[in-house]
């Protein structure tokens, strides 16, 4: 299978190809094309030329496409799911989840593109407003440069397609080089469903020739990244005064106070520690459990994890997989032995298996720690006991990162306490951190991103308000 390049609304040759490997075996599955500059310059182009045609379409006409693009994605779903399974080696059952909430969050796009959020000014409200009428509108911000990372590449792409159109920008779109596949299937869906030509292009390459290039374009008006911190926080420094939204890293956590019943929650604490292989940007890292059942917590979560079951990405069976790269399998057991090395005790797994590192939990992990204080993206979460409650939220807090916390406790009070405390851009009360529903605000604080996504959120992102007054005559 060899892909072309979606620019202008065709199927491109590109200069330069390189082979797809299967992260989990290294088999070929495709001939991807290596964009350069000047590829790049003419997506930009397209984009840039058809962002009046895309300004005038009809809000209607946007929510009708969006709304086939979620219908096609609907009677494709199995060949999404296999896509997403072998490019990105996330088992099956996980993908086809995830191809799930691809279609939710178009038809949430297709909603949303029928209710932008304009609104009346009372300008008599200030002294000299008299005799005025005035309301704000919002306008699409032009050409928007999206660029998603590899662990959801059908539904991060839909976080920044799914908005962008509702909004009435056109997009250049790099997806990340490991998962190319699903980027190209969405652009087969947005073709089919009438998006006009240009107003979506698609290139894959080097992040530091295409994405440089679309971020840095003086034609590009608006940015959304999701990434690593160090790359995004590089590109802000790039982007100069476009608008700009970047979802960054996290080592999530968790605290469970006393009295909690632990076995009731194991499932959902094994959930957010080991889904996909822990390749998720709220996996379940950092566990803080009161000392009275912390003990408990690690005892629930191995009898749990001890069922999960390894294997293809196509094996219905299979629960976990192999992480995206060897050299990521390298660097968490690097990690892991470095724990070890500080005092920790490693209670389950703490060895790999070819790409797949065995799920892991570790007790008493120190805070310098690289497993606790950095992003692993990997199947790897620690416990530590509290033994007071104001403790267990400054721990939570001591971090660079902020983008979702979990609670869970029977006390009221604490939950509100913790509500207004925890330095995250959300909270979760009785659930995991890994919780996210595509339509609810989502993003962090500190190094863990700026502006938020949702897609009504995001829609806020991708315009700009204009304010227009009228003066009534005398």
């Amino acid at each position: 299978m060899k892909k072309k390049l979606f620019i202008g609304g065709e199927w491109q040759e590109a200069q330069e190809y390189q082979d797809l490997l299967s992260p989990y075996d290294g088999e070929k599955l495709a001939e991807i094309p290596v964009a350069s500059e000047t590829e790049a310059d003419r997506a930009i182009a397209a984009a840039f030329h058809a962002r009046k045609d895309m300004r005038k379409l009809p809000a209607h006409q946007r929510a009708e496409i969006l709304y086939n693009v979620s219908r096609l994605i609907e009677e494709n779903r199995e060949e999404a799911a296999r896509l997403i399974a072998v490019e990105a080696a996330k088992p099956l059952q996980t993908a086809r989840t995830e191809v799930a909430r691809s279609i939710m969050t178009y038809k949430f796009a297709s909603e949303e593109a029928r209710r932008l959020p304009n609104e009346m000014i009372n300008m008599d409200a200030a002294p000299g407003g008299e005799g005025r009428i005035a309301y704000a509108v919002r306008e699409p911000a032009g050409v928007a440069a999206a660029i998603t990372p590899f662990n959801f590449p059908m539904n991060l792409v839909a976080h920044k397609l799914g908005p962008a159109v509702a909004s009435g920008n056109t997009i250049v779109l790099k997806p990340a080089s490991q998962t190319p596949l699903s980027a190209y299937f969405i652009a087969e869906q947005f073709e089919k469903a009438g998006l006009p030509k240009g107003a979506l292009n698609v290139i894959t390459g080097k992040g530091s020739v295409i994405g440089d290039k679309i971020v840095t374009d003086p034609r590009v008006s608006v940015v959304t990244f999701t990434g690593s911190p160090e790359v995004g926080i590089g590109l802000r420094n790039k982007a100069g005064l476009k608008k700009m939204t970047l979802e960054l890293g996290s080592n999530s956590a968790v605290i469970i106070d006393k009295g909690v019943d632990v076995r009731s929650i194991a499932d959902r604490l094994v959930l957010g520690a080991f889904a996909y292989q822990g390749q998720v940007c709220i996996s379940l890292q950092r566990i803080y459990a009161h000392e009275s059942v912390k003990d408990a917590v690690i005892e629930a979560m191995k009898e749990k994890a001890d069922s999960l079951v390894y294997g293809h990405p196509l094996d219905e069976a299979a629960d976990i997989s192999s992480l995206i790269s060897e050299g990521d399998c390298d660097r968490v057991m690097e990690w892991i032995r470095e724990a070890e090395n500080k005092g920790a005790e490693v209670c389950l797994g703490g060895e790999r298996n070819g790409n797949t590192v065995l799920p892991t939990i570790l007790a008493d992990v120190p805070h310098d720690a690289s497993v606790s204080c950095r992003e692993v993206f990997g199947p790897v979460v620690h416990v530590n006991g509290f033994s007071d409650w104001q403790e267990a939220v400054d721990l939570v807090n001591d971090s660079d990162y902020g983008l979702q916390a979990g609670v869970f406790t029977n006390d009221m009070n604490k939950a509100f306490r913790a509500s207004e405390e925890l330095e995250a851009g959300g909270v979760l009360i009785n659930d995991i951190p890994t919780f996210r529903v595509d339509h609810m605000p989502y993003g962090g604080v500190k190094n863990s991103g700026y502006g938020r996504e949702g897609i009504k959120y995001a829609i806020q992102e991708m315009t700009e308000m204009k304010l227009v007054s009228f003066r009534k005559s005398e």
